[in-house]
This record gives C-alpha cells, structure tokens and sequence, in this order.
C-alpha cells in the first residue's frame, strides 16, 4: 500500500497541531496539577549556614538558555531525563566517577542532542520505511519514538563505557602508584609529599587524582576527608580502602610504607583473582575458535590422506 505525499503532510500537521494543543493545554492553571513541594520549597532552609532569604542557586547557563529557546518543552525534556536516567546528584557521581568536571545539566544538554540526533535519524528511517514499504503512519512514529529514547540512552551507556574504562586503567596503575608511595615514604618523605612526587612524576587518571587530593589538603581539608574524598571520586574500590589504610595508619602512627606496601600486594592479588574470574567467565568463548576452525582443520588433515590412499589404489 503507497502512502502519498499529502497523506504524510496532513499526518504531520496534525502531530503539531496536537502537540501544541497539549501543551497549551498544559500549561493552564485550572487543568495543571498543584505542586505542594514546589511551593513549599522556596522556605526551607537548605543548610544552617543559609539564609530563608538567600537568592537560589543558580543553575548552568547552557541549561538557562535551553530554557530561554525552548521554553516549557526543554523543563519537560530535561525532567524526563532525569526520571529516566537518575537524578541530579547519581548523575554528578557518575560524572566525578569518569573523571568528567562538566555540570549534570551540561551532559543533560549532550543527551537532549544525543536524542535529537536519534529523531532525526529515525524521521529519516520512518519515511524510508512509508515509502519504500508502505509501512503504516504509525509504525513511523513508533520508529522516531524509539530513535529519539535510543539517542537518549545511548549516551548513558557511553558515560557507564567511560567509567568502566577508567576503572580498569586504574585498576592498572594502582599497583605501580603505591609501589612509589611506599618508596617515598621509606626514603624519608611524609604521605603528603610522597604523593605530590607521584602526582608530578607520574601521568595517568590515578596520579591526576593524587594530585587533585594534594590540592584538597592545601586548601585546608584534613587529610582524612581529603582520602576520603579520593575514594568516593574514583569507581576502583581497592582505593577506597587504601584511603581508609592510609588515613588509620596517619592516625594511630603505623609504619606506612609496610602499609603501602601490603595495599599494593593486595592490588596485585585481586587483578590476578579478577583475571582468572575473566577467563573463567569466557571459557564458553574460548572454545569457539577450537569448535569452529581448529577441529575442522584437524579432521582434514586426519582424513585427506587415507582419501589420497584410497584414489591411489583405485
């Protein structure tokens, strides 16, 4: 069945036309939905440090002028992100975890183009699929429906790809890392310096947040929450537990390098146990190859030559 070109515009005027019309309708104050917390909000006191009076926080201004083009839609939008893929503050761990300095709204703004880019594609796949297939009108809005959620979530999933990447890059590093420390600390060196030599002579996303932690103690932090800090920014959890190592040993006067040292041997065992859980896991995969390619060539070879035997006599 061939759809024709005035069918799909009339098609297409009347998704704007309802769209429009809900959104008006939307915004009504008699058919809108009264938000108790919204009204409420405005005289809480966030901290007792602020005061009942005190401007808002202001929010990015990439998200500001979002708001300012598009109006109601981008506050819709940037709502349902958030339902969809956690709220502000996961999203800022996440954001910390893969070593990111940009704002929660910044990456909301990446997954409301990210999603545009899947509309756009699956308004191009839609048309395709009409006129090529005479697929239904319908059937072409479920397939822009779901290029636009799979944009959306595309990006999620590569901001989950990026954490796990720098998980196993430190899971690597780590090692090395307290190896140094322990050497420094040997030498003479306090855990301070020891891990500000690191920060200057090493490179890598571990050494980048040694540095960072050295920055939190200059600043005047304690040194507790600083490696506290450093675990709770890093998706590794080997080095949320050398932060509370290190941080005990400070405390009750324990001979840190023998610490350092056990932290790094410890690393070392879990990236064997979590090698041998890897392989473990892919054994099923292993043997595809040998099923598939070796076994086959190891049956030739078994059999060509009685093959060749037998034409010979005969």
């Amino acid at each position: 069945m061939s759809v024709s070109g005035p069918l799909l515009a009339g098609a297409g005027l009347g998704l704007l036309c309802g769209v429009g019309l809900f959104l008006i309708l939307g915004r009504l104050p008699w058919l809108r939905s009264r938000d108790l917390g919204a009204r409420v909000d405005p005289y809480l006191r966030r901290s007792r440090s602020r005061s009942l009076f005190a401007a808002p926080r202001s929010t990015s201004q990439l998200r500001r002028v979002l708001e300012n083009l598009m109006g109601p839609v981008a506050v819709r939008v940037l709502g349902l992100l958030e339902r969809l893929t956690g709220g502000a503050d996961q999203l800022e761990r996440r954001l910390r975890l893969a070593g990111r300095r940009t704002s929660a709204d910044s990456f909301r703004v990446e997954q409301v183009v990210f999603g545009a880019a899947g509309l756009v594609l699956g308004v191009v796949l839609a048309v395709a699929a009409i006129a090529l297939r005479g697929t239904s009108p319908l059937m072409g809005l479920l397939i822009v429906g779901f290029g636009a959620v799979t944009g959306v979530l595309l990006r999620d999933y590569l901001l989950g790809a990026e954490i796990k990447r720098r998980a196993a890059r430190m899971a690597r590093e780590f090692p090395t890392v307290a190896d140094l420390l322990a050497l420094a600390v040997a030498a003479g060196e306090s855990p301070i310096a020891a891990m500000e030599r690191v920060a200057r002579t090493s490179s890598g996303a571990l050494p980048d947040e040694f540095a960072a932690t050295v920055a939190d103690i200059r600043a005047g932090t304690s040194v507790s929450q600083a490696l506290a800090s450093l675990g709770a920014r890093t998706p590794l959890g080997s080095l949320g537990r050398f932060g509370e190592g290190v941080s005990i040993a400070i405390e009750r006067g324990t001979p840190l390098a023998d610490v350092l040292r056990a932290q790094a041997q410890d690393a070392r065992e879990e990236s064997k146990r979590e090698l041998m859980e890897t392989a473990g896991q892919r054994e099923i995969m292993m043997l595809v190859p040998v099923v598939f390619f070796v076994l086959p060539l190891v049956i030739v070879f078994a059999i060509f030559p009685g093959l060749a035997v037998l034409e010979i006599t005969l």
